[in-house]
């Protein structure tokens, strides 16, 4: 069991999303930054889907009441166990009434906190995760609030042989932190109405800087750059839309949808985010730049086959350096 201490009301229990009902409506939610989750859940020895965490307001505090073993990963923030330094992409032993603090980031926006065992919350439509803007699943249909107690699965309670802990070098996966000053670059394949935008609109996509605007979320974000213009005027049918898509509304300002993204929309679709780099704006707060990069889908096939194999590659190194007590 665990309690919160302090939070805010966007902090919320995620797993790796709810698939299979986009044709009901219901849309995949799940944790922003995916592959952290996996990564934390591999260090504390769970299945990489297992309910985790998502911090997005901080400072955040818990209290364990049990002894567990727990990782934080995702955004390079400040992280304390009662007065013990916690590095990022590290898995540690945690005592019942010790305290685990996360300060406001250095760089990224979103951390990551997985526990052994995983967050015992009902299954709705096979996720643990919260959809906050339809209000269900996770912890009562919510974020979290202080004095909440989560549940943790499972009642080993195997702690680790090092004492110290141990973690994964994720540079080869995600590289190295951008500099403040840097656009994010994010790969894209053009999506359905591509061809009907102007060349000048494809260009200035392509070459633009794009700033993310306060009107920021789950759901997705709104860019400000110059406006992209279609060759004619278009009226469709609301159709299928995933994490990633970014559409264009009347105004011309691109908008990218992500996790908590509607299932369908009208505006049209000038390009898709390749899955490997949808954790990329996860880290992206407000205030952030980002640049499109046109790639192939052979690319995107090879990237995402890449990311794979290091999960694959990282599963069994964390089971031979973790070991139990």
């Amino acid at each position: 069991m665990i309690e919160i201490l302090s939070t805010g009301a966007v902090n919320s229990v995620q797993d790796l999303g709810r698939t299979g009902y986009l044709n009901a409506g219901v849309g995949r939610s799940g944790m922003m930054d995916a592959p952290a989750l996996e990564i934390a859940n591999l260090l504390v020895g769970n299945d990489k889907g297992a309910a985790g965490i998502e911090v997005a307001l901080f400072p955040f505090r818990l209290r364990f009441e049990a002894d567990t073993v727990f990782a934080v990963a995702g955004a390079d923030c400040p992280a304390k166990l009662d007065d013990r330094q916690v590095p990022g992409w590290w898995a540690m032993n945690a005592k019942a009434g010790e305290v685990l603090k996360l300060g406001l980031p250095r760089s990224g926006a979103r951390a990551v906190i997985a526990f052994q065992g995983g967050i015992d919350v009902p299954l709705v439509l096979g996720s643990r995760s919260t959809d906050l803007k339809s209000v269900f699943g996770g912890f009562e249909g919510r974020g979290l609030h202080r004095g909440d107690r989560l549940a943790l699965a499972g009642t080993s309670r195997r702690v680790l042989r090092m004492e110290g802990g141990y973690g994964a070098d994720v540079s080869a996966l995600r590289g190295f932190a951008t500099e403040n000053d840097e656009a994010i670059l994010l790969r894209v394949l053009p999506s359905a109405e591509y061809a009907a935008f102007t060349g000048e609109a494809l260009s200035k996509f392509h070459e633009t800087d794009w700033l993310i605007t306060n009107d920021a979320n789950r759901m997705g974000y709104r860019l400000s750059g110059p406006d992209l213009a279609l060759t004619r005027k278009l009226e469709l049918f609301s159709h299928g839309i995933m994490p990633g898509t970014v559409q264009v509304p009347p105004n011309g300002q691109p908008i990218i949808q992500l996790t908590e993204a509607n299932t369908c929309g009208g505006y049209p679709k000038i390009a898709n985010v390749i899955e490997a780099d949808l954790w990329k704006l996860a880290q992206a707060p407000v205030g952030a730049r980002l640049r499109f990069e046109a790639t192939t889908r052979d690319t995107a096939i090879e990237v995402l086959r890449q990311q794979r194999a290091f999960m694959a590659e990282l599963a069994a190194d964390a089971a031979l350096m973790r070991g139990w007590n």
